[in-house]
């Protein structure tokens, strides 16, 4: 969604950047800035800092920076348009509505919003009642405390009655609204509409920002009808978009950087009850690419934690299948399979939080993942099924969107077939190979960073908005010579005129004799691989993706500059040295984790 640029500035005018940072940093007033340890990397010594009247915060050891709206995302996890709605509402701004039809069909999903949250707490009600009782008592055999019962809202629905019908039609609901919510379902012979929960335990499902938008019913007995079902999708849900507790396990996982997604609602309530408060669960499908991409902007590689029996095993496959066209630099997934027969709720049961956390501290990466799934689909005892074998891995690569992911994937499942199947006599005359094939790594290494520099320049050129947000943080980051020496030009003539349009600055870079350096920098195969530097994308969505390369780019120069310390101070001998290499390793592995994964 699209923002008006003055609701924006209304924000950053009407909410006082100190005031929202210092719910989460300990600041110190230096007459119109204030001072504080960085949220963002572990410090000892303050080196964040909060302008009150520029509106900007900024750390000068990790180079996080930002207004309030970015602090709030890169804090609390959300997207830009979540801050945005978040903090018009704080400062009493109304988000406007573009046309009478997206009006109209706001103020619709708001009463359905009502209508959901009346049958949530009409479910609890029940799940306490005598006809509740045996539900009630389900789920504390299961081992839930009442606390957690009521911590995730559990209730029951009842088998037989109107209950809810009336109960909705007192509130004002009308018959249309609980059949559109999904409550009640319309039989096609005309006859009167049912509840479409009937004798089951409930489970609230919420949206990102809480808001009860759906329902899953589980039932106790042996039955023959589905033991699980959800809501239909509705106008406020999507089952393929949403996931189970993401909204309440988003701030934990945000802090912690972890982010385990398991297979049912009580697997998610058994973990959270564990302390793993960071779990989320798909609702009833195998995961899709929306779900996997609402993953990542929590938690890197988030952990998917299948049951250890073959169905797991096919999940784990699936999910293996689905991400591989969307992996990118840093996201990828892990995967936890359990011992067969457990699941996270049983495992927790019988052997106790810490097995849980051993299990998914020894997550597998996807490449093992993927490996595995190949190289045991078959045996691999002749030349001709080892060909094989390379093949199917070689075509599971090739789905790769990504180039250079695409490319160390290849290289790593080189490596891989040679380490299993190669005598080792042969191997001494593979190093001449591996070694041309590190330089090449190398090579696209540097291809990369040097498109990745072209790319930032470029977001420059297309997006003047942004040149006065990013002028101080260019000076952070490493540049080739001759993209460092056109950097500096750029910013120069924006000092000038921080408007300056395309044709003007070509102009300027006629005259010079660089115009070759700025037709690389804008040329179509960066666009390529960087879309948010061309100029047909929305600024803020340019300046998200810009924070987050810039970002990601300091904090390699940190980590390059924490191993150029640790080998001065092991050369020197010098102890001091080389305690304060490995405390800036520290805190630069810190900085690292908690990089804020902006939504791009």
């Amino acid at each position: 969604m699209a923002f008006p640029n003055r609701l924006l500035e209304d924000i950053r005018a009407r909410v006082a950047l100190p005031d929202v940072v210092g719910k989460r940093v300990k600041l110190t007033r230096k007459g119109r800035e204030h001072s504080g340890l960085c949220p963002f990397h572990n410090e000892k010594t303050p080196s964040f800092t909060v302008s009150e009247d520029k509106g900007f915060y900024h750390c000068f050891g990790c180079g996080a920076h930002g207004d309030v709206i970015s602090f709030v995302m890169n804090t609390e996890g959300l997207s830009f348009p979540e801050a945005v709605e978040r903090l018009a509402a704080d400062a009493g701004l109304e988000v406007p509505v573009e046309t009478p039809e997206a009006r109209a069909e706001a103020e619709r999903r708001a009463d359905l919003y009502d209508v959901v949250e009346a049958a949530c707490v009409w479910f609890e009600t029940q799940l306490r009642e005598p006809a509740g009782q045996a539900a009630l008592d389900y789920l504390r055999g299961r081992g839930l405390r009442d606390e957690t019962i009521a911590q995730f809202r559990l209730g029951y629905a009842p088998d037989r009655g109107a209950g809810l019908s009336v109960m909705l039609k007192a509130k004002g609901a009308t018959e249309d609204q609980t059949v559109e919510a999904g409550l009640l379902r319309r039989p096609d012979d005309g006859r009167s509409p049912y509840p479409f929960f009937r004798d089951r335990v409930m489970f609230p499902i919420a949206d990102r920002r809480g808001r009860t938008i759906a329902f899953g019913g589980r039932l106790m007995g042996d039955a023959k009808a589905a033991k699980y079902v959800n809501s239909p999708d509705t106008p406020l849900f999507d089952k393929g978009r949403n996931l189970y507790n993401f909204g309440a396990a988003r701030q934990a996982s945000f802090d912690s950087g972890q982010l385990v997604v398991a297979e049912g609602y009580m697997d998610v309530i058994a973990l959270s009850q564990a302390g793993i408060t960071a779990a989320v669960a798909p609702l009833g499908t195998a995961l899709t690419e929306d779900q996997i991409r609402a993953l990542w902007r929590l938690a890197a590689e988030p952990v998917l934690c299948f049951d250890g029996d073959t169905a797991g095993q096919r999940a784990a496959g699936r999910a293996a299948e689905r991400v591989l066209p969307l992996l990118q630099p840093g996201k990828s997934l892990r995967f936890a399979l359990l011992p067969a027969g457990e699941d996270p709720d049983s495992l927790i049961g019988r052997q106790g939080a810490g097995a849980m956390r051993q299990l998914l501290e020894a997550a597998q990466p996807l490449s093992d993942v993927m490996w595995r799934l190949e190289a045991g689909a078959g045996p691999v005892d002749t030349p001709e099924r080892r060909a094989d074998l390379q093949a199917r891995l070689m075509k599971r690569v090739g789905e790769i969107a990504e180039p250079t992911v695409r490319e160390f994937y290849r290289d790593a499942i080189r490596d891989r077939l040679q380490a299993a199947f190669r005598p080792d006599g042969n191997r001494r005359r593979g190093v001449t190979a591996r070694g041309n094939s590190g330089a090449h790594i190398r090579n696209r290494i540097q291809q990369q960073n040097r498109r990745e520099q072209q790319a930032i320049l470029a977001a420059l050129i297309n997006h003047p908005p942004l040149r006065d947000i990013f002028d101080e943080r260019l000076a952070e980051i490493a540049f080739d010579p001759d993209l460092d020496n056109l950097r500096q030009q750029l910013q120069n003539l924006f000092a000038g005129s921080a408007d300056l349009d395309l044709a003007a600055i070509r102009a300027h870079f006629s005259n010079s004799g660089d115009e070759t350096l700025l037709d690389g920098v804008l040329d179509k195969q960066v666009l390529m691989l960087a879309p948010f530097a061309g100029p047909k994308t929305d600024v803020e969505d340019a300046q998200r993706a810009l924070e987050h390369l810039i970002g990601r780019r300091i904090q390699e120069r940190l980590r390059q500059e924490v191993v150029e310390l640790g080998r001065s101070a092991n050369a020197s001998a010098d102890e001091a040295g080389l305690a304060r290499a490995l405390a800036a390793k520290r805190d630069a592995m810190e900085t690292d984790r908690q990089l804020a994964d902006i939504d791009e």
